[in-house]
């Protein structure tokens, strides 16, 4: 675990003359949990550096190449060599721009402390998006410079996991500070008019004149401007050292920040507040942010400084009670904002443990992109997709279903005949306000694999997933199509669920994330028990051309409607009730459930030839109802199942014979019925189906066995 800090080039991370960056840096650091994997590199004059491990970065001058370029290439040469876990770039986002080029998957992070439309590689939408894109965070100083930085962007930005604010920090002082305040007013900062120093020198003359008591200090310096400040009580002192200055707050009653400039953070109006002073300050840029309890002055001029300093030099109990709330109320001390930078870092470096973490609470967000046939009233409601979405609930977690095709179907127009743009820029949105760990897709084919890569970009912790059910055999049907639906995204997805076993298709690239599941029960939707009943049906069987279809085409004939005329036909006296052929049409929901409820044996017969594993999910209805299961033994099922809990069959006059016996023998039909559904419910329930698609996508470790996976 290493993570590298690169300072601004020239910026001093020494005590003697240090920049409000260092601070902040030297600061956090020195308390963070990561101190000893902290390498700070700069380039810094001063021989005396803060003591913590830093590398300083020499640069030769070069006449023909950026100082700036030849310091950032020479900390590439290094952190090639370092390989950190995470690189922290301050101040500078044009640093980053030269480090994704060249540092390839690199973590990197980006600090802003003064406004980002004023930096170079910040000051254009697109320089911002492509920081938005690259870094794993932006952390800004204020809510001022973040609102800055988004301005122009769209909404999606505004919310964004990647957008974290990180205020200054200072160290608190003890109440008993109030105590000892002085007749002292203060101004620290740069002497020039963006600071309203000009302001401040006139209003402090005429206010030093009324309360002669009272005298001034000021400290900084200034080479640009000049402006006098000339007073029998007051004290020019020029730069300090920063504990300096700190005992100076310690004595001080007031202390004026008067920013004319918007400025993102007010280094001066934090320790003040934190050493008790009570501060007066304008409302510019961030600098309300920084103080708890504060006069506020909205219109910067000498007669509204004189009459707020006055204000509190007269009034006692107020001026106290300020001071006194600065400090009670402080909370941005270095170890709370070490905290937060330490938060996100462990966030990153240890994300599976905190994955872990929630998983393990059940706590998780999930938002689980599927149809689930909201547009059909009902007709489609018992679906697999419904009873993932079930077991991923009963879990515990937080889950949102986005039904894909309902979502595609209500929205399409001529400007978007099949509706795939509002669809995705429907996912997008719902991702930005519902902030998912997941994401599982079920045959979301409408959703691109660009939106799934931005989404990624956008969201760097959260994981994708997705599940298919339909046939995969060379021989059966929609092969190469269906091929390709998996193969579309699998490269963007952190998990991929088939209910065909993954080494029977050659087809997966190698550490392709693929996993078997089977089609899953749900305790909900399986409430039949056919083995404590007696039927008067033999065998049922359904079939559709397409379940959002919902009636037969015409003139069409498959593989399945001659393989049951011909079990018919071999087999006498026995009672089929068989839908989707010879112009009977299927029958769905609450229908198909009566219908099941009447029979003894239930085919689970799929298109095309059979392959490891993989059935149609009627083999829930079938078993999970009490019905006896008939299966083509050529799906290798009995990897799972034995002959007293499903009736494996190898072709039609194999599977006639045990037909004919089983409906003859209601104790071995009951026996047989009562066995498949107690293992399936038990095994291969919506419950454990869930939990396995979450760990395999988070990558976690689990003690759970799932018996029907260990067998490939």
């Amino acid at each position: 675990m290493k993570i590298s800090i690169l300072l601004p080039y020239k910026e001093n991370f020494s005590p003697d003359y240090p920049g409000a960056v260092s601070l902040f840096v030297y600061e956090t650091s020195r308390i963070s949990k990561y101190r000893k994997d902290i390498t700070i590199f700069g380039n810094t004059n001063y021989k005396k550096k803060f003591n913590l491990k830093y590398i300083n970065i020499d640069i030769k001058k070069n006449l023909f190449t950026s100082q700036t370029k030849n310091y950032v290439s020479n900390f590439i040469e290094v952190e090639k060599n370092i390989k950190s876990s995470i690189i922290e770039v301050h101040n500078r986002p044009s640093y980053i721009h030269i480090l994704n080029e060249k540092l390839k998957n690199r973590v990197l992070t980006l600090y802003f402390h003064n406004d980002p439309l004023s930096m170079d590689g910040s000051k254009t939408i697109n320089q911002r998006k492509k920081l938005l894109k690259t870094c794993y965070k932006i952390i800004f100083n204020s809510a001022w410079s973040k609102k800055r930085f988004l301005e122009g962007l769209e909404n999606k930005f505004v919310n964004s996991n990647k957008l974290l604010i990180f205020y200054q920090s200072a160290k608190k002082g003890q109440l008993s500070l109030v105590r000892k305040k002085k007749k002292l007013i203060t101004f620290v900062g740069k002497l020039n008019r963006a600071k309203g120093y000009d302001i401040f020198a006139k209003s402090i003359t005429k206010v030093l004149n009324k309360y002669s008591e009272w005298k001034a200090v000021v400290i900084g310096d200034e080479k640009r401007e000049k402006i006098e400040l000339k007073h029998k009580n007051s004290s020019v002192l020029g730069f300090r050292k920063h504990h300096e200055v700190l005992n100076i707050f310690k004595k001080t009653s007031i202390t004026v920040a008067c920013s004319r400039w918007e400025e993102p953070f007010g280094r001066t109006s934090l320790e003040a507040s934190a050493n008790g002073c009570a501060v007066i300050i304008t409302n510019r840029g961030g600098l309300p942010e920084t103080v708890t309890d504060a006069k506020i002055i909205s219109d910067l001029s000498v007669k509204s400084l004189v009459k707020t300093i006055s204000h509190l030099i007269t009034n006692d109990n107020i001026r106290r009670k300020l001071q006194t709330l600065s400090i009670k109320n402080f909370y941005l001390t270095h170890k709370f904002v070490s905290n937060n930078i330490d938060k996100y870092r462990e966030e990153k470096l240890l994300n599976d443990k905190y994955i872990y973490i929630k998983a393990k609470k059940r706590n998780l967000r999930i938002l689980h992109v599927t149809n689930f046939n909201e547009r059909l009233d009902g007709r489609l409601f018992f679906n697999t997709g419904r009873r993932i979405n079930n077991g991923l609930i009963r879990l515990g977690h937080s889950v949102l279903g986005f039904s894909d095709r309902d979502i595609q179907k209500y929205y399409k127009s001529i400007k978007d005949f099949k509706g795939s743009k509002i669809l995705n820029d429907k996912l997008k949105k719902t991702c930005y306000n519902y902030k998912p760990d997941i994401i599982i897709t079920g045959h979301a084919d409408l959703i691109s694999k660009e939106q799934i890569q931005e989404l990624k970009e956008d969201n760097p912790n959260t994981k994708f997933a997705q599940w298919f059910l339909d046939p995969l055999n060379k021989y059966g049907p929609d092969y190469e199509r269906n091929k390709q639906r998996i193969l579309d995204k699998i490269d963007v997805m952190d998990g991929t669920f088939l209910t065909t076993c993954p080494s029977a298709l050659d087809f997966l690239p190698k550490g392709n994330g693929a996993y078997y599941i089977p089609n899953p029960s749900d305790n909900s939707f399986e409430t039949l028990n056919n083995f404590n009943r007696s039927c008067s049906v033999d065998v049922f069987f359904a079939l559709s051309h397409g379940v959002h279809r919902g009636k037969l085409k015409v003139g069409k004939i498959d593989d399945r409607i001659n393989f049951l005329n011909k079990l018919q036909n071999v087999t006498p006296d026995v009672k089929f009730d068989i839908y989707g052929i010879n112009n009977v049409q299927p029958i769905w929901a609450d229908h198909y459930f009566k219908t099941i409820s009447n029979s003894k044996m239930g085919l689970n017969l799929s298109r095309g030839n059979a392959i490891k594993y993989y059935s149609s999910d009627r083999i829930t209805q079938i078993v999970g109802n009490g019905l006896v299961c008939l299966i083509d033994e050529k799906t290798q099922y009995k990897d799972f199942f034995t002959d007293k809990e499903m009736v494996f069959y190898k072709d039609i006059n194999d599977l006639s014979e045990k037909i004919q016996k089983i409906s003859r023998d209601e104790n071995l039909r009951k026996s047989i019925a009562r066995n498949g559904k107690k293992k399936y419910m038990k095994y291969f329930n919506s419950n454990i189906v869930a939990q396995y698609i979450i760990e395999k996508t988070l990558n976690l470790s689990s003690k759970n066995k799932y018996f029907w996976q260990k067998r490939d």
